[in-house]
């Protein structure tokens, strides 16, 4: 390793990174507990999930190294082309004998044998577009509507695109992150209260035009009235989060994962966690996400503040996309949320979910590093690199 590269890796954030790692090893130790008796019985490997799930780590720590070896400012410059390219994935996935469907929805492409949730890269890239559009228009937003109803018309796309898969929860986070990052960026609130009017309107109708939806809406609020149809999922979910009490039954001892939970290592894998670490685990791990979201939070100030408005939304908008989607995953475990199809970050079984969440945090700790003036936010041409080249050799 070079001087170089040797100084850069010191200079991480570490305290993130900690958490980072530190919630990623919950994940793959629950991940395990959660799935070995369902790949045992439908893999014939006991470690399937786990092997799988580590080979997206590897991918993930490839990945992320592009991006935190990446000056943010080349993702800035790029994000018309990255929200292009979005929107092609999400159309992609809908064309018949491309998009793959599971459990009824049409959320994946299977590349090389590897089924990639292109809802995932899509979230992210629509985050780098909505950040350099608020960049772009900051001074424009409280002297016309316009500036605020283009992009969100571009969000409506995506969106109407995610619906059509259907992928509820990926289409309320990324309508959540887009309008969040609109809002700091200095958007009125009386835009978003009529937007937020016309959005509730137009979900309130779409669930209700199709059976299947309005029964998952309403279903969450009394599972126990059909505990084995309807409400079966919520039921055991609720057992296996009341089972735990206050220390758990131990790693490894949960009984609601033996084929009771659906999707016990995915969706619901907190209900597990739950029943095996009891409320003080879980009192722990809501800690670490919290300090998570909030370290982000601490680095868009910082960013902020040094006038870096475009890494700034971007650290917003990760912050924004992490406590949501945890919110919301474990909203849908204990049942005061329907069930959405979101993943509980760095712990639920997703390889795309786990490259991108990877990524994602990968370029919080370069934004850190920037404001911090480790690293240069911008690229240096090939004759800039030789006149500084040049200016280091007259110094010496």
């Amino acid at each position: 390793m070079s001087n170089r590269a040797t100084s850069k890796f010191a200079e991480l954030d570490w305290g993130l990174l900690s958490l980072i790692l530190m919630i990623l090893g919950f994940g793959l130790v629950m991940l395990t507990s959660a799935s070995i008796s369902v790949a045992e019985n439908s893999m014939g490997q006991p470690f399937y999930y786990l092997v799988q799930q580590l080979l997206a780590v590897f991918v993930g720590v490839l990945v992320a190294s592009v991006v935190l070896n990446t000056p943010t400012d080349i993702w800035q410059r790029s994000a018309p082309v990255l929200f292009l390219l979005a929107v092609l994935l999400l159309l992609a996935v809908l064309v018949p004998g491309v998009g793959r469907e599971v459990n009824g929805s049409t959320r994946w492409i299977s590349v090389a044998g590897i089924n990639i949730q292109v809802s995932e890269p899509a979230r992210l890239m629509v985050l780098m577009f909505i950040s350099s559009y608020a960049v772009r228009h900051r001074d424009d937003f409280a002297l016309s509507v316009k500036a605020f109803i283009q992009p969100m018309i571009l969000i409506a796309i995506v969106c109407g695109l995610l619906i059509a898969e259907p992928d509820f929860g990926a289409t309320f986070v990324i309508l959540l992150i887009s309008m969040s990052v609109l809002f700091v960026a200095g958007v009125p609130i009386r835009y978003f209260i009529g937007l937020c009017i016309f959005v509730a309107v137009g979900m309130t109708a779409l669930a209700v035009s199709a059976p299947y939806r309005l029964a998952r809406l309403t279903g969450f609020t009394n599972p126990w009235d059909d505990p084995f149809g309807s409400g079966f999922q919520l039921t055991q979910s609720l057992i296996a989060i009341g089972s735990g009490e206050w220390l758990g039954a131990g790693l490894g001892n949960s009984v609601q994962k033996l084929f009771y939970l659906p999707e016990a290592h995915t969706d619901f894998v907190f209900a597990v966690f739950a029943e095996e670490f009891g409320l003080v685990g879980t009192i722990i791990l809501i800690g670490l996400f919290s300090a998570l979201v909030w370290r982000a939070f601490s680095i868009a100030l910082d960013a902020a503040a040094r006038d870096r408005f475009y890494q700034a939304y971007l650290a917003f908008g990760i912050a924004v996309w992490q406590g949501a989607q945890v919110f919301i995953n474990l909203g849908v475990n204990m049942g005061i949320l329907p069930t959405k199809g979101l993943t509980l970050p760095l712990i639920s079984y997703g390889r795309s979910s786990l490259i991108v969440t990877l990524a994602a945090l990968a370029l919080l700790l370069r934004i850190d590093m920037e404001t911090r003036g480790v690293v240069a936010s911008t690229a240096l041409s090939g004759k800039s690199r030789k006149r500084k080249s040049a200016v280091g050799k007259k110094r010496k």
